[in-house]
């Protein structure tokens, strides 16, 4: 113990550049892991006792040490160091790491025999916390202890001191809108930070400092998101908005309707004040507001809107210190047509011209697509026309040769009987040209009735037929 002590007391002997140095800087988000591996030099003895240590006015302030191979846990257990003497390092590991972790550690080697240190490494641990709100809610931050502890934001480079008298009343919180910072040290001698009503430009960096140099000791990465509206409607129509509100917080604070301008700023159309408007406030007809207390929601109705009544306006709250902006609501009010559907407003000429343009070029194209498939169906028509013609020829030039290559007096099978032959059957032989509807069997019989009085009296000669059935030539179809 005794050993131990003298280390201690020997420790800034031992180090007298480590408060001049400049550790390496390693940033981690709250709830992740740093590891940490700290070589030692081969002559360095397994005899030494390795230490974790918080940096304080050039001393070590222990948070762990191990010998000799051992692997030693904080009680949290979130902290664990371990001496590797086979590949002659330190490891050193923190996990669920917390912003109040933000500090400068380094780790280093005690030789017990000698009594001397050898520093090994060290870092600036910069643990940020995240926080995401909404406009118009608080944001409480708990600084480590410490006196001398301040409240910065990056990009200034004033920082904000505790006060010494500090009253919490709900009526000098309320007295201004714009006094929403509050910085104070609580019961356990701790910074305590109070942002309130927040809006979208506090979104930033903040961190608390100590001493002089502002030292970070823990960081906060601060996001504050408003809350948005969208809203359409037509010219001579009405719209109706709805914002709420905390009833605990602003259940008394007047409420405004304004209209944003270039510049930020925002004229205040209505309010539920009794007195009248702010001084930049702009008179409109038409625009009601109603505050709701009981439900926490303030409501306002806008009638017989105009094309320039679109933008971007604000339900906020209000107070003598100007205007915080509750919700953003953008306005999109849009012409409306005449009875007959056509537009007769000349500001709307380039966008009748734009639509003739458009129209006209559709017609155009509609029109050549048509022509195409006219002139398409055209040349199918003829195509068609020229090659059923063709097969008429083809067709007439088979009947004529079967009909030159059939000897006379033969029938045709398929044809219909019919007698042909001179006026006086009683001359010359007659002939007879019989067709048969169907295609008959060898076997089957076949008949020719005559009628008794086309048969001659006293046949000279006698008359016969021939009939023949062949086989009708098979015409082929293209």
């Amino acid at each position: 113990m005794a050993v131990e002590l003298r280390a201690l007391f020997l420790l800034p002997l031992c180090f007298p550049g480590l408060q001049g140095q400049t550790p390496q800087v390693q940033r981690r988000r709250e709830g992740g892991t740093l590891y940490m591996l700290c070589p030692y030099a081969a002559w360095t003895t397994k005899q030494q006792t390795k230490y974790w240590c918080l940096l304080r006015h050039g001393d070590c302030q222990e948070v762990l040490h191990t010998y000799y191979e051992d692997s030693v846990q904080s009680r949290d257990r979130r902290i664990e160091i371990k001496d590797n003497t086979a590949s002659k390092a330190v490891s050193v590991t923190m996990t669920d790491l917390k912003a109040e972790d933000s500090d400068t550690y380094f780790c280093s080697a005690y030789n017990r025999v000698t009594g001397a240190y050898t520093q090994l490494r060290a870092i600036s641990l910069n643990v940020f916390r995240e926080l995401l709100k909404w406009e118009l809610d608080t944001l409480t931050v708990q600084c480590p202890e410490g006196y001398g502890m301040v409240w910065c934001r990056g990009g200034q480079t004033d920082c904000t001191a505790p006060l010494r008298r500090q009253t919490s009343s709900k009526q000098s919180e309320m007295k201004s809108l714009q006094d929403r910072a509050s910085v104070e040290y609580n019961a356990q001698r701790a910074l305590a930070v109070t942002m309130k009503n927040l809006q979208a430009r506090d979104s930033g960096v903040y961190w608390c400092a100590l001493g002089s140099e502002h030292s970070r000791k823990m960081e906060v990465v601060l996001s504050v998101l408003k809350r948005t509206q969208q809203h359409t409607a037509k010219e001579s129509g009405n719209v109706s908005v709805q914002c709420h509100y905390k009833i605990a917080d602003y259940r008394t604070v007047s409420k405004a309707w304004c209209k944003k301008k270039e510049g930020g700023m925002c004229n205040v159309l209505v309010t539920t004040r009794s007195e009248s408007p702010a001084g930049n406030s702009t008179a409109r007809e038409g625009v009601r507001i109603q505050d709701d207390t009981q439900q926490g929601f303030v409501t306002i109705t806008m009638e017989q809107l105009q094309v320039q009544d679109s933008g971007v306006y604000w339900c906020a709250l209000q107070d003598g210190s100007g205007l915080l902006r509750m919700e953003e609501v953008t306005l999109s009010v849009s012409k409306a047509l005449p009875p007959g559907g056509f537009p007769d407003s000349e500001s709307q000429s380039e966008e009748i011209l734009l639509g003739d343009s458009c129209s006209g070029s559709t017609f155009l194209i509609l029109s050549v697509v048509l022509l195409l498939l006219l002139l398409l169906a055209l040349l199918t028509s003829v195509a068609l026309g020229v090659r059923y013609y063709r097969l008429l020829l083809r067709t007439g030039n088979r009947e004529a040769e079967d009909t030159s290559d059939r000897p006379e007096g033969t029938a045709r099978a398929g044809s219909t009987g019919r007698r042909e032959g001179s006026q006086d059957d009683s001359k010359g032989p007659a002939y007879i040209n019989l067709d048969v509807q169907s295609h008959p069997s060898p076997e089957d019989p076949l008949y020719c009735n005559v009628k008794l009085s086309q048969a001659p009296r006293n046949p000279q000669e006698m008359e016969y037929a021939v009939i023949a059935f062949n086989q009708p030539p098979r015409t082929s179809r293209e």
